[in-house]
């Protein structure tokens, strides 16, 4: 994979701000706002509107971005989510510095708001049903027809909304909708509902309201309640943009915001709808919300992403005005990236296979120096021990080695890791499966690495483990969660089919070097040829788990595909 070009230093909104601040919009002030509604953890596709309008507000002189959770279903919300939402921006790096808002807090100037309306004649309550509504809201092609009881009196309105709050009629009974256009071509301006009965408790308020806004009308509103200049939002919104303008505008608000639309963030081989990653969740098809697989804060946290590396990469991606989709690689390059600069190197052993070094002294072990991160000269030199027996990887030794394999086989020498280079003497075969369970080598003395003696060159260096000092682990190895690109599944087709049979290795009955049995969950390794790692929450002194965040590329893996479809 090609290095990716250097940051653009700007963008189209950032350009529309910068105006906005030249010629004194606003005053000058930039206000932005991050609004999650708390139904769910946040995901990448989360973030990346979370560098935008924080970045932004950032960038200029006195600018504030605030956190407002748009919590007006309270069928849905929950305050656990409130709480993730915030220890996931802290981890992000991001602070509100105080300026964290409600939806639920606007509740009663909301309801003024609309009061307003219906007194203005701009929203009446209707009593058609759910299916009656959608027959009369006409297609693309075709323009609605207004509903019977658009044409109630004021004071009708007014009486009947009232007791809709009162809590007098049952759910679906009736709805609060804004009179605009039954016949524009824009369908979100076709008398959008405002309000709808529902008797639920909400999660802040209780049983204090029995009525909830709509997205639609609450959301516009709240931005201008708060003073926000530019309400960022993704691309889907654009339509809803008129109707955005028109709620503000006819309501009296006391400030207009300017909604800037840009495009969201697609990834490959993976889900970036809350609710089917809620529908993963329920029904327990990964682990939970934190699952490594997931392309979640809290499941990349998890698999040892850093927040640097999430940043970096929404930086790369930029702000765009037409969707597009990015390539999951992309984003590993920037993990790898940043990863290389701070993961400490160990040896580790996925699948092991014992060598005996048959000519080194019985009971004799050595503690070898080995670099801790040639990226990082400060991070100095740790110790490993060298013994007798050892263990390497199954992958590092063919019986019958193909062209341009130039590890261990039977008469070949390789160098190993920071040690010696020993020469594969035997091999000892399981009888009954046939596959190879032992290999017997010799080591020559004067070629310990780093040493002056130290001059014969082999073709391949292969990495290893003391089996006297090796710490047990399970290691599990993330792929791709889906089989296959999302926008790629038929709209009729059960998606949760196309999910990845093998997008979670357990791998048990690995070996690590022993300094691994003190290592935190949440401590990051590069495991030398292998790729990098951290240490999952389940794991423990007795019972090391690791996660792998991401591999290293693999030279023989594409050399050995291409033979095999030759």
């Amino acid at each position: 994979m090609t290095t990716p070009a250097p940051l653009s230093p700007s963008d189209f909104i950032r350009d529309i701000v910068a105006a906005d601040r030249k010629a004194g919009k606003y005053g000058g002030r930039v206000v932005t706002r991050f609004p999650p509604e708390p139904n769910g953890h946040l995901h990448i596709g989360h973030a990346k509107s979370i560098c935008l309008n924080f970045g932004i507000a950032n960038e200029n002189p006195g600018g504030i971005c605030h956190l407002r959770f748009d919590d007006t279903n309270p069928t849905t919300e929950d305050p656990e989510f409130v709480q993730a939402i915030q220890e996931d921006l802290r981890w992000l790096g991001f602070d509100w510095h105080g300026n964290m808002f409600y939806a639920s807090d606007y509740f009663e100037q909301l309801y003024s708001f609309a009061i307003t309306l219906i007194k203005k004649g701009k929203a009446y309550v209707d009593s058609l049903t759910a299916d009656h509504m959608r027959e009369h809201r006409g297609t693309l092609t075709e323009p609605g027809r207004n509903s019977p009881y658009r044409t109630r009196a004021v004071e009708d309105n007014l009486d009947l909304f009232q007791r809709m709050r009162a809590g007098e009629f049952p759910d679906g009974a009736h709805v609060l909708r804004a009179k605009i256009d039954m016949a524009s071509p824009n369908i979100n301006l076709r008398d959008p509902v405002l309000y709808r009965i529902r008797h639920a408790t909400h999660y802040r308020t209780g049983t204090a309201w029995c009525i909830y806004p709509a997205y639609d009308f609450a959301h516009p509103l709240s931005d201008a309640i708060e003073g926000i200049t530019h309400s960022i939002c993704t691309l889907e919104f654009e339509d809803h943009r008129p109707l955005y303008d028109w709620v503000v505008a006819e309501a009296d608000a006391p400030h207009r915001p300017q909604q800037i639309e840009f495009a969201r963030l697609n990834l490959t081989f993976t889900v970036m709808s809350k609710r089917k990653l809620l529908e993963l969740v329920e029904k327990k098809l990964v682990a939970g919300w934190d699952d490594p697989r997931l392309p979640t804060i809290k499941g990349l946290r998890r698999r040892g992403v850093t927040p640097e590396a999430i940043r970096a990469f929404c930086e790369h991606i930029g702000v765009a005005k037409r969707d597009a989709i990015v390539e999951m690689q992309l984003l590993e390059h920037f993990i790898r990236e940043d990863l290389n600069k701070r993961s400490p190197r160990v040896m580790a052993i996925l699948k092991p296979l014992k060598i005996v070094i048959d000519n080194y002294p019985e009971g004799k072990v050595e503690e070898l120096d080995a670099v801790n991160n040639p990226e990082d000269p400060s991070a100095g030199t740790r110790k490993v021990p060298f013994s007798r027996t050892l263990y390497i990887e199954q992958d590092d030794f063919r019986e019958d080695p193909p062209k341009q394999f130039y590890r261990l086989a039977p008469g070949r020498e390789v160098r190993l890791r920071y040690a010696y280079i020993i020469k594969c003497v035997s091999a000892t075969k399981d009888p009954d499966s046939g596959r190879v369970t032992e290999l017997h080598c010799t080591y020559d003395p004067e070629t310990k690495s780093g040493s002056s003696q130290d001059r014969r060159k082999v073709k391949a260096t292969i990495h290893w483990v003391a089996a006297s000092h090796a710490a047990d682990a399970e290691v599990r190895l993330y792929n791709p969660l889906l089989i296959t690109d999302p926008a790629k599944i038929p709209a009729d087709h059960d998606w949760t089919l196309y999910i990845n049979p093998q997008s979670l290795e357990r791998l048990t009955g690995c070996l690590v070097e022993p300094r691994l049995r003190a290592a935190q969950p949440g401590s990051r390794f590069q495991f030398e040829r292998q790729g990098y790692f951290c240490v999952d929450p389940d794991s423990s002194a007795q019972a090391l788990v690791f996660n792998r965040t991401v591999s290293l590329k693999d030279a023989w893996a594409k050399i050995e595909k291409a033979q095999q479809a030759r």
